[in-house]
This record gives structure tokens, sequence and C-alpha cells, in this order.
């Protein structure tokens, strides 16, 4: 325990040894404070989770600075299923605290295990959608969230007292209670649960008056250590009706065994082969619904790993369009119009932002007349060298830009270097397009010629 006022070690006496500030009230708050914490040891200690929250809560209301405390507060929510709430008292902890506190390796724990931190955000959106359900109505829905919430996160209290909730609500007495039983088991003496399982307790004995009724037909006393039960109105038979009811047992008894061993056997077997099956469906029931359960988290994890991947895609698209137009942008800088006109034809407009298309327009605008220029100066020199492959796809890059270039010259060149390499595939679609462009006009009756003579050629 340290001086509030000057930090040094307190011994005994009710002023401080170092600067003679007056303790005694700082010493009794702290005492309050630990005190608290020990009793909120003791409630975690028997699971009263929720009483155990309150006296630390207390405790730190009395020192804040109580870092057991806070920890402890931590790891109490951290046990209800209340990750986030948890790792909001560490970081306080850590704050007021960063050297030689726990908190960090709490902290550390749950942030570095990946899936824990992926099943905790699944938890809070299920959670939220359940809640939202429950505003809509919609309890089906909520019971059926509810339930892959506690698949996910099986400690989380509010859980399960939601889901009796609903249940309680729809009429499910026997539901609720085991749903309630869940929630008990984590935290032992909850008044929001205890007063749930006493409505449900309530409504179950409405439903089944006979049973309470048969029950209060009944009557309990204790002898020494044991509890007797037994009938309110107990007869008490004579020595003589003893006997009677002896030989009366005797000779029911001999009659069962000669004629009802054997169809009572029969019975039993039938019975036990029914109860089998029966459970036996209960199973495959249980199992396929687990499937199901299952297989809609599957669903929903390929969604998230398609819709990643299609991010990722759409982001490296985007890249490798800025990356073409920086590329474009230094090489036209430096003289080379080919280059910068290559880069051009490799951007996606649509990839670009605002200010990005507005650079590209100014760089294509000036680019593009040089470049078509000197594309097509290289494809005719191609075409002339016989270099037909170097031919085509130079002026392919022309007449993707533009089909009218050098009034037709680009797409009449580029059918000649298809037809010299061969490929007259592509060549009579050029061929077919210089018809239809530049009639009656000499490149239109070459290419007309072409195209007869590979019509007779085919039909040979």
């Amino acid at each position: 325990m340290r001086c509030y006022n000057c930090g040094a070690e307190l011994g005994k006496g009710d002023n401080c040894q170092n600067c003679g500030t007056n303790v005694k009230v700082y010493k009794k708050i702290l005492m309050a404070s630990n005190a608290y914490y020990n009793d909120a040891l003791e409630k975690a200690g028997v699971r009263d989770l929720s009483g155990a929250i309150e006296s630390l809560k207390i405790s730190l209301r009395f020192n804040k600075l109580n870092i057991d405390a806070r920890n402890l507060l931590g790891l109490i929510y951290y046990e209800m299923g209340e990750v986030v709430t948890a790792l909001t008292e560490w970081v306080i902890s850590k704050n007021y605290q960063p050297k030689d506190n726990l908190a960090s390796r709490y902290l550390d724990e749950v942030q570095k295990n990946q899936v824990r931190l992926d099943s905790v955000n699944q938890t809070i959106k299920k959670y939220n959608q359940a809640l939202l359900y429950c505003k809509q109505n919609s309890r089906d829905l909520a019971i059926i969230q509810l339930k892959k919430v506690l698949s996910l996160n099986p400690k989380l209290v509010s859980g399960h007292q939601l889901l009796a909730l609903l249940y309680i609500q729809e009429g499910r007495y026997d539901l609720a209670k085991k749903s309630l039983r869940n929630a008990g088991k984590i935290d032992a003496n909850n008044t929001v649960t205890l007063r749930y399982l006493k409505e449900a307790n309530a409504a179950l004995r409405e439903q089944n008056p006979s049973k309470k009724q048969k029950n209060d037909e009944l009557i309990s006393y204790q002898s020494g250590n044991e509890t007797i039960i037994q009938p309110k109105y107990l007869k008490d038979n004579s020595a003589v009706g003893t006997i009677i009811n002896m030989v009366i047992g005797i000779a029911i008894g001999i009659a069962i065994t000669c004629f009802l061993v054997v169809p009572g056997v029969r019975r039993t077997v039938m019975n036990n082969t029914k109860a089998e099956v029966l459970d036996a469906n209960n199973t495959i029931s249980s199992k396929n619904q687990t499937i199901t359960s299952l297989q809609s988290q599957v669903d929903d994890l390929t969604s998230q790993i398609t819709d990643a991947k299609n991010s990722e895609e759409e982001s490296a698209n985007k890249l490798e369009s800025y990356d073409k137009l920086l590329t474009a942008y230094e090489t036209y800088t430096t003289g080379d119009i080919e280059k910068a006109g290559d880069a051009l034809s490799s951007v996606n407009v649509d990839d670009l932002s605002a200010d990005a298309k507005s650079i590209y327009d100014t760089i294509n605008a000036q680019v593009n007349a040089e470049y078509m220029a000197a594309l097509y100066k290289e494809g005719y020199d191609a075409y002339s060298g016989k270099k037909y492959d170097d031919a085509v796809s130079a002026l392919s890059k022309v007449v993707e830009m533009d089909e009218n270039y050098e009034n037709g010259n680009a797409l009449y060149y580029l059918a000649q270097a298809y037809r010299k390499n061969e490929d007259m595939e592509n060549a009579k679609i050029y061929y077919q397009k210089v018809v239809e462009l530049y009639p009656n006009t000499e490149r239109a009756a070459n290419s007309q010629n072409y195209l007869d003579q590979s019509e007779t050629d085919t039909a040979r």
C-alpha cells in the first residue's frame, strides 16, 4: 500500500512516514475495496458470477486502480460469454498498469486466436440479428438465430436467457427450463435466470394439475437423517388383513406366472425394440438438424470467401490500371510515344478516380495521334518487310482504336497481313469491312476478289 500523495510505502499509523499526509480514510477505502474483491473471489468460487460482478463493481468504485479486481471482472465476463466487455476491462487495466499486468497476457491470448475473434464477431452479429427478429415479433427466426449463437458461444448467459424467454412466450416451458438450467450451470445465482425458471415451473404446474394434486396427497417427515414420504391417508391394516393380503398376493403371483409371463416377456421385447427404433429416429433427426446447421455455416463461410476473393480481384485490377497509367505517364514524359500508347490501351478507365481520369484524358489526347501514326508506320513497314506477324500485331491495335484510320488503309493492310500469314478466316473479317465501309474503291474491289476466291477455294 502506497501513499496517494508521495507514493511512498505506508506503514502502521494514520500518517505517511515520508510526507506526513493523513492516510487514515485512504487506508479504509483501500481495505473496503480489497474486502469486496475477496468477497467476489468467494462468490466466483461457487459460480455466483453475477454476485461476484456486483462485488467487483463496488470494489472498483472504492478504488478504480485495483488491478486484481478489474482483471477478475474481465475473467468473469469472459466466462459468461461477454467477450467484448471482458476485453474492455482488460484494456482499461492495461492502461492503468502497463507493466507486470496479467491483462496483457489475457489480451494476447484472445487477440492471437483469429478463430476465436472471428467466432466472437459472428456471435455479436447473430445475437443482434436475433434481437431484431424479437422486435419484429419473429420468434421462430429469433430462436433459430439464438441456437446458432449458442453453438458458437455456449457460455453466453444472456443468449440462454433470451432463448428461454422466447420459449416461455411460445408456451414450450420444458425447453425453457432446459435452457435456463444451462444458464444456471454457468452463473448459479443469476436473478434473471431464477425469475424465468420460477415462471416456467409455475406454468408447468398449471399445465399438469393432476401431478400437483398427486403431490398434495403425499406427506413427508424427518426421521433422524432420513426423509420419510408416505400417503396422507395411510390405513393401518391389522395382522389378519396382512395375512390375507399375502395369500392374495401369492395367488395373483402364481396366476401371473402361469398365464402372463410369456406374453409379458414378448411385450417387453417389442416395447424395447420400439423404444430403440424411436431413439434411433430421434438420433437421426438430431444429426440431420446438426448437418443442416453445419451446412448453413459452411454456406456462410463460402459466401465470405467468395466476397473476399472478388474484393481482392477488384483491388488487383484497379492497381494494375493505376500502374499502367503511371507507366504511360513516365514513357510519355521521356518521349516514348509507342510505349505510352501501349500502356494507355491497357488501362481500364472505370477503375480510375476522377483525378486519375483527368490525367488519363490529357495524356491520351496528346499521345493518341502520335501513337496511332507510329503504330501504323510500324505495321506498314512490317508488312512491306514481309514480317506479317508483327504487321498483324501493330495494325490490329490501330484498327481497334480507329477502323477508319488512313481512310481504311489500316483495315486493308491488316486483312492483307492476315492473308499473307495464311490466316484467311481473320482476313475475311477485315476484307468484308473494307467492302462495306469503302464501296466503289480499288481496295473494296480487291477485297471482294479475295473474298470470292476464298469462297471458290472452300467449295473445291
